[in-house]
């Protein structure tokens, strides 16, 4: 027979096993090396758990392929920057919910002396155009990232196919691109969050902005749970409610580096 001091511990192990289980609550998240390089999910991420008790598992890799990892059903959730390919994984079936959670912009980052002289062009096709014809060094991530897809769509809308010697498709994420860029001297398209925490700029430096064909809209996505039913749905919905809520938006308003705010929420 059981004694009363035997149930007690029993119930108190029982207690603490549940415990351990809601701590160990937990979501994967396939998102972008922009967000993660930037450390902005190490400043989210805590907020979220301490909210919720849900802790996030970043699966960082470029846009391209985050779609390939919610495809297969290997993440619960997505956080992306590629408005196009985003609106095709819900006309597939694959997403149900697609809501603008932020933003920020993409720059040209080159050479301080500016060789093909992007600093004066006027929009972003002419300081394309003065790249390709000046064959100035251009390093691409060429990895299918959203990075990577706002460029083609860049030299595309700039009437050039980029090829050549001086253009060089690297197969990398950001940070390593913008480390062959420094290194090489070349130009390079970034995500401002990953240029503004890059530290081995060397002679590198922002040399066009603010074109509006260089805005960058990153979004979070739910995922269907008639293709994916084994995912964690309910955990992802806390997340994908959570980014969009007040606390949400706010602690991504509040992440900064070096004083600058790198993402700024879709409710402002």
């Amino acid at each position: 027979m059981r004694t009363v001091k035997g149930l007690v511990l029993a119930a108190w192990i029982g207690l603490a096993g549940w415990g351990v289980a809601q701590a160990d609550e937990y979501i994967t998240l396939a998102s972008t090396t922009s967000t993660e390089q930037s450390g902005l999910f190490a400043h989210l991420i805590p907020k979220f758990k301490a909210e919720t008790g849900i802790h996030v598992r970043v699966i960082a890799v470029g846009t391209g392929q985050a779609f390939t990892i919610a495809r297969r059903g290997d993440a619960d959730a997505l956080l992306v920057h590629d408005p196009a390919g985003e609106a095709a994984l819900v006309e597939q079936g694959y997403a149900t919910e697609r809501q603008e959670v932020m933003y920020n912009d993409f720059v040209i980052i080159g050479p301080a002396d500016d060789p093909a002289d992007v600093r004066n062009a006027d929009d972003i096709e002419t300081a394309l155009q003065r790249i390709a014809d000046s064959r100035a060094p251009f390093t691409s991530r060429g990895d299918d990232s959203g990075t990577y897809r706002a460029e083609q769509r860049l030299w595309e809308q700039a009437g050039i196919a980029p090829s050549g010697r001086w253009y060089r498709e690297l197969g990398s994420g950001m940070g390593a691109t913008l480390n062959t860029a420094a290194a090489m001297g070349a130009y390079v398209l970034s995500d401002r969050a990953t240029w503004a925490t890059f530290d081995n700029r060397q002679g590198l430096e922002i040399l066009f902005e603010g074109d509006e064909g260089l805005f960058n809209q990153y979004s979070t996505l739910r995922l269907s749970e008639t293709r994916h039913p084994h995912l964690k749905h309910e955990l992802a919905r806390q997340w994908h409610e959570w980014l969009l809520s007040e606390s949400g938006q706010g602690a991504i308003a509040s992440y900064e580096r070096r004083g600058e705010p790198l993402f700024f929420p879709n409710t402002e």
